[in-house]
This record gives structure tokens, C-alpha cells and sequence, in this order.
């Protein structure tokens, strides 16, 4: 039996019906595995040489099912606490790999491997586990036609080494760090992926094939772990936050004034609780939302509609995917200032469900106290619940509902996802809304969403239907998605117009990739946009079209030319300056280049010129056509091993299209620099200048300019082991004159430190 166990596996068919799937049988091992004993690129040792062996990586890009260029060996073993895999990654040019020690999951730049688990064996989520040729580690979920949760973290080992062949990667995933299925043997799902950036090369066993939509639907079968639970699994992370600041109050009773605090304690408990193994239960009083990773960039002025950003605080990650539907009806930074929060989510057979009630004490904190709504809470209360249905379909149903005070939000409907062919997929929801404003005044309404998704190696294409009542409303929900799925990840990112209520919106995206494989050529082609818009009147709201040609290039370069248009109907509803509705025809032309080709450096920039509205004009003026001028650059340079500089500039600039006069420029640039001493230890700064240099005489922006300067000191043993030592100042245009009339605020040519603020935040991870 041992010597079987041993075997390689060498499958690396195109999974289809009435075909076998590979399989792995796990043994049990009787202590765990070092890494050690796999430095000379094969097992050694009693216990590495029992562990079940797989090879045969094929390529998923660029050349779909050819044999991997640099071949990968990996090796499996579970015992009472731990599942083990270990990847011996074979490379010919040993010191070109690239792998750096950085923060955690920084590490999409470097050569790495990644294992998932589909521990539920339903072909519709996974845990997945990344490391790199130094061990610094990511972890994310996927879910089946909603892609990567990069947000989500849990503790668990990985150990890896360089060596004279390639390198070596150990892992150890805690069975109290998973969710799976209470039975006395286990099945789950697996597939294995490594990356060679240098080569624009991801393999994967057993072979997943772009061809194919879904990749759980191409994953092996995993058998042979007896007898295994999470056990007891009480997680506590109680944490002490303390901070010392000096704050400019704009809204003081005397007018604008400093406010500070020598030392500003709170406290606060994370608490977590495995049920049956499956389901999750996580209780948090006054939770730990301080966020000492500040948001990525964006320009936010000039804009009609809200800007997403990143959901990063703890108590919202785990099984978040459990809450998403096609409407994005569930937006985590909603809640912004929650006391206490309950959530339960898990898997039972083909039953997943979600339950969430958070308190938020944002909407009562800053009103003065004559105010009814002083001092009161919102509340917020989710449901979702799922069921498996056919081979990777489902259908399921939400309710979202918001109070404070008389008012409320409430939003409730159905939902699935079927798999139609081996290459088709379709998505449907259907969902209402009944709103009480704090006026007394009532809204309702439906909303529907309809979608196909056709992926491929040469052609994907995606269309989605949208029907937003006027009446249909959602307060704890995101409803201005603009960003369009495309298969090349690295690419230009593509926007669309962002949707809203009282809209019908017909949004299809193709693209196609010619691919030559031979040459550094590694594939090219065309994409089109198309979505018009029109409201429930019929009134043609939007005419939007992006139509690209793109190139993508050995070392992770890629190139493309694009042009953006659009027909966009403005309306005295949405800006009662106006008499009558005004249409614009507007567009602007562009390229975007990206290169990892240079190890050391990553680049990537996006620059657009043509036409577009004055948003913002004087008041009482008009929206008006203007010339607009775009620039989105970044260069992160890695020149130590242990340094890691990202810089970003950002640039918006509009300008009369008459006379070329300045209305507006908007300036960001910002510098992230980051050394990690080890994989615990870091130290980080971010500079950042946020400037609006505005012309008054046409638009109804004012000059200003900010400058930021932010310096952390991190110790991370794990997401919820931490200790956090920073300092951030704030410097603005401001001038703050005084007088017995009372303070005023003014902005000026010198710069005020309206705000610092230094802080220590610990948190402790203790399992039962």
C-alpha cells in the first residue's frame, strides 16, 4: 500500500463528462513533515517519502494544456491537527526567480504557488493558500462567478527556501483555521496552481483549461482524512487601542477650533465559535473597525456617483462571500461606527447561510444634542440563504434592512446561478424595496438583473441586463458598479457607466485573443463595450462604448490603445440648474502600458485625453463640455530584498474648450515605503499630497491642498496577533484666525497642521 501511495499521478485531461477525475488518497502521517527533507528537490526520510505524490503540470496560459515549462512536484499528508502540502518547484534558471520578503500578501509580483481546497466538495467555494520562494504568505476565498475575496485572512505555516534547482515551499493549514463537512471520512476538492511571472506562465494540477467556465468544476477529488474535527474551536481576540491627538474641529459651538486629548483609551473583543465544524459564529462587542492601512488613491471629484472603496476591518471577513449576489445589496462600509455585532454564516449539505445584525452609532454622534436624532443608533440585520442546485447551480434569497429612528430600508428577493453548458453561465435576481424617510415620505420598487457569461481561451463574452425602478432604494447596499470583468487580470482596467436607480441597462463586453505562442507575442486582440442606458420614461440616458486593441508581451507586459465614448443625458432632476434636458457627446482617447519585464521594477500607466462635463461649475451656471486630460501612473521599485517603494501619481485636469482657460487640476501623488526586517517586523511610510488647484471663475471647487504624512512600526505574527505603533500628521492651506467674534477658517498660501495623531493598537489571538 505504501509503495501505491507513493506513485506519481501524471492526468492531464480535459475534465469532461463520463470521465474520471484524478484523485489523491491522503495518508496519515505520524508527525509532520520538515521542510528539510525536501531541499534536495525530492523527499527524504521516512515520514517525507510516505506522503502521496502528484506531478504533471500543465499550462493554464498562455499555451492552454501544454506541458508546464518549469515542471512542479507536490506532496500531501494530514495528521490529527494539520493538513501538509509541500511544492517542489523546479526551475533551470534558478536565480532569476523572483521572490522577495515583504509584507503580507504582497506578493502578486513574485514567483508562487497556490493551493485550494474545496472543502465541502460542492465545486462552488475554496480556500485558497499562496506563498512565495520565501515563504510570505496570502490567503483568499473563491467563489465560483464571483472571484477572489482577497480580504479574507485565517492563521496558518508556510516555510519555503531557494535553492540550487528551484525552490521549496512547505505548508501546514490548521483544521481549526477551515470550515468543512462533520463526517468520519473526508472528500474535498483540489487544485494546485504555480506562477512564473518571468514566462507569463501559471500550470496548474490537475489540469483547469479556460475553455472550461469554472474552475472547481476541473478540480481533483481529495479522499483519505479519517476522523478529523476543528475541535473545540473558541477563538477570543480582545484588543486595546490608546491614542494622544490635536484636531482642527471645523463645526466647534464657538467656531473652528483645536481639540486634543492626552490620551484616549478604548477596548474591545472579537469572538469566534465553530459549530458542528461547518458554521461560524461571531460575536463582537465595541469590534476593533481602527484601520491602520490607509485607502488606496482615487480621484473623487468631478464625479456624479459614490467611489467604491475596499472593505479592511476584521469582523466583516470571514465567509463574506456568503452575503454577495449580483446586486451588490450588502455593502460592509455602510456600517461605519458598530458598538456590538452578531454574524453567523456556514455550510450544512446544500444549505449555505449568512445571518449578520450590526448596531452603528455614526448617524447619532456628531448632531448636537437639540437634534431627535442625537445620540441614536442605526441598525442593520441581513439574511442569505443558499441552496445547491444541479452541478454547480443555485438559487437563494436576501434581506438587507436598515432603521433609525421612524425610518427604515428593507430589501428582500431571490437570486441563482446556472451553469447552462460546459462554457456558459447565467445569473438572475430579482429583488424589492420598501423605504420610510424620516419625513414620513415613502419609496418602493423592484429591481432585476439578468446575465450570461461565455469564457473562453480566444473569446469571453458577458452581457448583463439591468432594470432599476425609480422607487427602488437600498441603504445598506452599492449600487454604482462601473468596473467590467476581463480575463487578462493584469490588463487595463475597464469602467463603464455607473449604474443607479430608474435606469434599464443593456451592458455586453467582448473581447478576443488571437494567441501565436511562439515569439514574445503571447497573445492579442480586440475588445468592445457597448451599454446603453435609458430611464423608465425612455428617455436615453447614456450611449456608452469603449473599444480597445491590446498586446500582451513576455514578462508580464501588456500594451493596449483604446477610445472611450459616450452620449450622456443630463437632466433638471438630476441638476435643477437646469431647464430641460441637455445631452453631450463626449470621448477621449488613450494608452495603457504595463511591464514587470525588469524584476526590480513594476510599472504601470494610463494616460487619456478628449472631452468630457464640468460637473462642477459656478453656481447657478450650467454643466458645460469640457477638454479633460487623465493620467494614472505607478512604479513600485524593489531594489533590497527587504524594500518595497510604491509610488502613484494621479492627475485630472479640465480645461474651457474655447479658450483653453484652466477650470481645474486636480494632483495626487502619493509614496507607500515599506522595509520588512523579517516576516513579522516592518516598518512603513506614506506620503501623500492631495492638491485641487481651481480656477473660482469656472467652477464652484476652491483651491486646496493637503499634505499627509503617515509612519507605522507593525509586528504581525498573524492577522489577529499584532501590535501597531504609528504616528500621522495632517498639514492643509488653512489659516485659523481668532477674535472675540468668534474663530474663522481660511484658506491660505501657508499650510496649518490641522491634525496628528500618535497610537498603539495590540490584539491577541487566543484558541480554545
Amino acid at each position: 500500500m505504501l509503495a501505491l501511495l507513493m506513485l506519481p499521478l501524471s492526468l492531464s485531461a480535459i475534465p469532461q463528462a463520463g470521465k474520471p477525475r484524478p484523485q489523491v488518497h491522503v495518508p496519515r502521517i505520524s508527525a509532520a513533515p520538515k521542510m528539510e527533507d525536501f531541499l534536495e528537490m525530492k523527499p527524504r526520510g521516512e515520514i517525507a517519502q510516505s506522503m502521496f505524490k502528484v506531478e504533471g503540470f500543465t499550462q493554464y496560459v498562455p499555451q492552454d494544456g501544454a506541458p508546464a515549462k518549469q515542471p512542479t512536484e507536490a506532496y500531501f499528508g494530514y495528521d490529527d491537527q494539520h493538513f501538509y502540502a509541500v511544492f517542489i518547484c523546479f526551475d533551470d534558471e534558478p536565480k532569476k526567480i523572483r521572490g522577495r520578503m515583504g509584507r503580507r500578501e504582497k506578493i502578486w509580483d513574485d514567483d508562487f504557488v497556490v493551493l485550494d481546497i474545496d472543502t465541502f466538495h460542492d465545486q462552488r467555494r475554496a480556500y485558497q493558500f499562496w506563498s512565495n520562494p520565501v515563504g510570505v504568505q496570502s490567503e483568499n476565498l473563491w467563489t465560483e462567478g464571483v472571484g477572489n475575496d482577497l480580504s479574507w485572512d485565517t492563521v496558518w505555516q508556510s516555510r519555503a527556501q531557494v535553492t540550487d534547482r528551484g525552490y521549496v515551499v512547505w505548508m501546514a493549514i490548521p483544521f481549526k483555521s477551515i470550515r468543512f463537512k462533520p463526517a468520519d471520512e473526508q472528500t474535498w476538492g483540489i487544485i494546485l496552481w504555480r506562477s512564473v511571472p518571468r514566462l507569463n506562465e501559471e500550470s496548474t494540477w490537475p489540469r483547469v483549461t479556460p475553455q472550461i467556465e469554472g474552475e472547481l468544476t476541473q478540480e481533483a477529488d481529495m479522499h483519505g482524512m479519517r476522523n478529523i474535527s476543528p475541535g473545540r474551536n473558541i477563538q477570543l481576540v480582545p484588543y486595546v487601542f490608546g491614542r494622544s491627538y490635536r484636531a482642527l474641529d471645523a463645526q466647534g459651538p464657538a467656531g473652528p477650533q483645536f481639540i486634543s486629548d492626552g490620551f484616549s483609551p478604548t477596548a474591545g473583543l472579537d469572538a469566534k465559535m465553530v459549530l458542528n465544524d461547518s458554521f461560524v459564529f461571531d460575536v463582537a462587542v465595541n469590534p476593533d473597525f481602527s484601520q491602520v492601512e490607509s485607502d488606496e488613491p482615487q480621484i473623487t471629484l468631478n464625479r456624479r456617483f459614490e467611489v467604491f472603496f475596499e472593505e479592511k476591518r476584521p469582523f466583516f471577513l470571514e465567509n463574506a462571500n456568503y452575503f454577495k449576489t449580483p446586486i451588490n445589496l450588502f455593502f460592509t462600509r455602510r456600517i461605519a461606527d458598530p458598538e456590538f455585532g452578531i454574524r453567523l454564516t456556514g455550510k450544512k449539505g446544500p444549505w449555505a447561510l449568512g445571518l449578520l445584525f450590526a448596531d452603528d452609532e455614526a448617524p447619532g454622534k456628531n448632531l448636537p444634542s437639540f437634534d431627535p436624532l442625537f445620540g441614536k443608533r442605526a441598525k442593520f440585520g441581513v439574511v442569505r440563504l443558499q441552496r445547491d442546485v444541479l452541478k454547480q447551480s443555485n438559487f437563494g434569497l436576501i434581506f438587507t434592512g436598515r432603521e433609525l429612528g421612524s425610518s427604515y430600508n428593507r430589501v428582500g428577493g431571490l437570486d441563482g446561478r446556472f451553469r447552462l453548458t460546459s462554457s456558459w453561465v447565467a445569473e438572475v435576481q430579482g429583488v424589492t424595496s420598501a423605504t420610510r424617510f424620516l419625513d414620513g415620505a415613502t419609496l418602493a420598487g423592484p429591481a432585476y438583473k439578468v446575465g450570461v457569461r461565455r469564457p473562453g481561451r480566444h473569446l469571453f463574452y458577458n452581457l448583463e441586463f439591468d432594470d432599476r425602478s425609480p422607487g427602488f432604494f437600498t441603504e445598506a447596499g452599492f449600487l454604482a458598479e462601473s468596473q467590467v470583468f476581463r480575463p487578462l487580470y493584469r490588463s487595463r482596467q475597464i469602467a463603464a457607466p455607473p449604474l443607479r436607480t430608474d435606469i434599464r441597462s443593456l451592458r455586453q463586453f467582448a473581447s478576443y485573443q488571437f494567441r501565436p505562442e511562439k515569439g514574445r507575442v503571447i497573445s492579442w486582440g480586440p475588445t468592445v463595450l457597448l451599454n446603453p442606458i435609458w430611464d423608465h420614461q425612455g428617455t436615453r440616458l447614456d450611449v456608452y462604448r469603449d473599444l480597445g486593441m491590446s498586446w500582451e508581451f513576455s514578462g508580464l507586459t501588456y500594451l493596449e490603445v483604446f477610445q472611450v465614448a459616450n452620449r450622456e443625458v443630463l437632466r433638471p432632476k438630476d441638476f435643477p440648474v437646469l431647464s430641460a434636458n441637455r445631452d453631450f457627446s463626449h470621448a477621449t482617447s488613450g494608452v495603457y502600458f504595463a511591464s514587470q519585464y525588469i524584476p526590480e521594477v513594476n510599472f504601470r500607466g494610463k494616460f487619456t485625453r478628449g472631452t468630457g462635463i464640468n460637473f462642477l461649475p459656478p453656481t447657478g451656471q450650467e454643466p458645460a463640455l469640457a477638454n479633460l486630460t487623465r493620467a494614472d501612473l505607478g512604479v513600485t521599485l524593489q531594489p533590497l530584498r527587504p524594500l518595497r517603494v510604491e509610488n502613484t501619481y494621479l492627475l485630472e485636469q479640465l480645461t474651457g474648450r474655447s479658450d483653453g482657460a484652466s477650470i481645474f487640476n486636480n494632483h495626487i501623488i502619493r509614496s507607500h515605503w515599506n522595509w520588512q526586517f523579517n516576516r513579522e517586523f516592518s516598518l512603513r511610510v506614506i506620503l501623500q499630497y492631495n492638491a485641487v488647484l481651481a480656477n473660482e471663475q469656472r467652477t464652484s471647487l476652491e483651491t486646496t491642498k493637503n499634505v499627509n504624512a503617515d509612519f507605522l512600526f507593525t509586528y504581525l505574527l498573524n492577522p489577529w496577533t499584532s501590535l501597531y505603533i504609528g504616528y500621522n500628521g495632517n498639514h492643509q492651506n488653512y489659516d485659523l484666525l481668532t477674535s472675540p467674534a468668534g474663530n474663522q477658517l481660511l484658506r491660505s498660501q501657508s499650510f496649518l497642521n490641522d491634525a496628528r495623531q500618535f497610537f498603539v493598537k495590540f490584539s491577541y489571538l487566543v484558541r480554545f
